[in-house]
Order: structure tokens, then C-alpha cells, then sequence
């Protein structure tokens, strides 16, 4: 059967052969006959047999991508038995010139189109993937598409202007003198750009953290942009950081490496009180509160003798940094409790004010004169 199939062929190839040499139109519609036939091979092979494969595949992305390139691949044969067709049929100058730059013009600006859709497509996949490990940095992904789209469109258009022959020398010129133009003027904001960059990359901090900059403001990074970082203070001010300041200042992070905030408590007793059993009270009081952490437990820590006072510093953990001020004041409140119930002196400085009259202090005035004169009589 494939033998005489064969031989068909081989007796139709000079009569099809002839009548394509006799007819130009004739020999156009044959090309463009067998390109078409080919892409409708190429879109039965890519939907019956392609797709069935990268069904069957846990990965969405390859799915993505064969739809992207599924329909500009066919075309794409089509377009090329266009451009073929007149080819052959040789029209008069300017009318090739003209029919086939708006073939390749169609390619190209269609496999743009394409890949900037690829592109796409990788960036969602990858802030669906970053976003469900709880990763930061989706904004550089995005910025990274973006770039992207702007290179592939950029590569377009000076594909565009070569296939209609327009010289590009002019305009790379201009471009460079108005690149080194945009980037004097725009100086600042490429400092942030690239100090947002920096920010992604590092990860000194991430949103939801608790941070405390150089400058003493304390608050929650609620965005990280590409120009600035916002942080919202517990007073619910909004603070705007470029991020070429950012990116160069020392920044305390209170959540990380470990979500939980430590608070340190300082309490002063009087001389003479049990050691033993302030410690056991200042432990009791954290132990018995619902907002600390069990793991790492409260300690207690005899630091120093003080001037008036025993000073001990309890040290314990919240789970979240924006519970520091309402626990502080919650232990507070129970430990001057627990020791007034336990007997336990909360001492004060006290001093002695001693009081002289007017002729007592004019006196002792004068004893100090005379005892500065004879230091200079000798």
C-alpha cells in the first residue's frame, strides 16, 4: 500500500511541477495549499497529542506555556506560506516590498506577544508558589517581568525597523544622550529603585515585622515598594522611608530571627527583703499571664545593688511584638500587686534637705571668702 502511494507521488510530482512552472497564481495556491495542510497537522499534533502529555504532568507552568505558543506556531506555518506565496509570484516593486515587511511584521509583532504572555505566566506561577512557602520579594518578581516585557517589545521594535529597512544609528544615538539625560534628572529615584532592589535581595526585614530604624521610630512594615518602605507606628502613623535610606541605615528587626519579642521589666526592692521570694513572686506574676510565651519560660535576674534598692529584672517572651506595651503594663500592674500582698518594700530615693538662715548662710559666706584668701596669701 505504501509502495504504490510512493509511486502516486512520483508520477504526480512532474505533472504538479508543470503547472506550477506554467501559472504563477497556480504554483501561490499550492504553497499556500501545503501550508496550511502543514499547520493544521502541527495544531492536530499539539492539541492530541502535546496537551495529553502535559495534562498528565503536575506542573501547571508547561501547560501555561503550550497554550501561549500553541496558536502563534500554526500561524506562524501560515504566515510563512504567505510570504512564500509572494515570493513566487514576484510582484512589481513596491508591492513585495510592501506585502512581505507586512508578513514579517505580523510574525514578529505576534511572537511578542507570545512571549511577553510566557512571561506572564512564569511571574503567576511564581508569586503562587513564593506566596503559599510564605516567601517575600514578590514585587521583585513582578519588576522582573516587567523588565522582561520591556526588553522583548524593545527587541521588537528594532526588529520592526530593520525588516523596513529604517536606519537605527540615529536613534541609538539619541536614545544614549537621552538615557544619560533621564538619569541625572531621575537620580533620586534610581537610588531608591536600586536601594529597593538591595531591600528584596537582603531581606533585612519582611512585611508583618516589627522594625526600629536608625532614627528611633518603631513600627510594622505593612509595604515594601520599589521607591519606599512604609512602617505604621502603634500610634497608627503611616511613615514613608525612601529606600535609599533605608537600605543604608541600621535597622533592628523585633521579629526575626524568631517571631516572639522579649520584654525586659526592671524592679527595684528594698534592702533586706528574701531574694528567693521576690523572684518566686515576679515569676508567679508572668507565669499566670495569658499574652506571654511558655517556651522559652520567664526568668528572673538579680542585676545590681542599687543606691536604694535590690534591683531583679524579669525577662520574658510574647508571641507577637505589638503585645509589648499592653503586657508591660499588665505586669506591671500585678507585680506591684503581688508585692504589697507579699510584704515586700518598694523603696524610693530619699534625700535630706537641710535649711540655714539668712545670717547663718551670710556666716558660712564669709568663712569661705576668708578661707579662699589665705589659700592665696600663700
Amino acid at each position: 500500500m505504501f509502495e504504490k502511494i510512493v509511486d502516486s507521488v512520483h508520477k504526480w510530482l512532474p505533472d504538479v511541477w508543470a503547472l506550477v512552472s506554467k501559472s504563477k497564481v497556480t504554483g501561490a495556491a499550492i504553497i499556500m495549499a501545503a501550508a496550511l495542510f502543514l499547520a493544521k497537522l502541527v495544531d492536530l499534533f499539539t492539541q492530541r497529542v502535546l496537551f495529553s502529555l502535559v495534562r498528565r504532568s503536575k506542573i501547571r507552568l508547561d501547560d501555561a506555556i503550550l497554550k501561549a505558543v500553541h496558536r502563534p506556531t500554526w500561524l506562524t506555518i501560515v504566515l510563512l506560506g504567505a510570504l512564500a506565496s509572494v515570493r513566487w509570484l514576484g510582484p512589481r516593486p513596491p508591492f513585495e516590498f510592501i506585502l512581505v515587511g507586512l508578513l514579517k511584521s505580523i510574525m514578529v509583532l505576534m511572537w511578542a506577544l507570545a512571549v511577553n504572555r510566557v512571561f506572564h505566566r512564569i511571574s503567576v506561577d511564581w508569586v503562587h508558589h513564593w506566596q503559599q512557602a510564605g516567601r517575600q520579594g514578590i514585587e521583585i518578581i513582578r519588576l522582573g517581568e516587567n523588565l522582561a516585557k520591556v526588553l522583548v517589545l524593545a527587541g521588537a521594535a528594532f526588529w520592526l525597523l530593520s525588516i523596513w529597512q529604517i536606519n537605527v544609528t540615529p536613534l541609538l544615538a539619541s536614545a544614549g544622550i537621552a538615557g544619560v539625560a533621564v538619569a541625572l534628572a531621575a537620580k533620586e529615584t534610581l537610588a531608591n529603585f536600586f536601594g529597593g532592589v538591595s531591600v528584596f535581595l537582603d531581606q533585612p526585614f519582611r512585611m508583618g515585622d516589627y522594625i526600629i530604624l536608625d532614627s528611633g521610630e518603631r513600627g510594622e512594615v505593612v509595604e515594601i515598594g520599589l521607591r519606599s518602605t512604609r512602617i505604621l507606628t502603634r500610634d497608627d502613623v503611616q511613615i514613608s522611608i525612601p529606600n535609599s535610606i533605608i537600605a543604608n541605615t541600621k535597622v533592628v528587626n523585633e521579629s526575626a530571627p524568631q517571631p516572639r519579642f522579649r520584654v525586659r521589666l526592671k524592679v527595684g526592692v528594698a534592702y533586706g527583703s528574701d531574694v528567693e521570694e521576690v523572684e518566686e513572686v515576679l515569676l508567679g506574676v508572668a507565669r499566670q499571664n495569658s499574652l506571654l510565651v511558655r517556651h522559652p519560660e520567664p526568668r528572673v535576674r538579680f542585676r545590681t545593688f542599687g543606691d536604694s534598692s535590690l534591683d531583679f529584672e524579669l525577662l520574658c517572651w510574647v508571641e507577637d511584638p505589638r503585645e509589648k506595651g499592653k503586657v508591660m503594663h499588665q505586669l506591671n500592674c500585678e507585680i506591684y500587686k503581688a508585692l504589697n500582698k507579699a510584704g515586700i518594700e518598694i523603696p524610693y530615693p530619699q534625700r535630706d534637705v537641710h535649711l540655714y538662715t539668712h545670717g547663718r548662710w551670710r556666716q558660712k559666706e564669709a568663712k569661705a571668702e576668708l578661707a579662699v584668701a589665705r589659700q592665696d596669701s600663700d
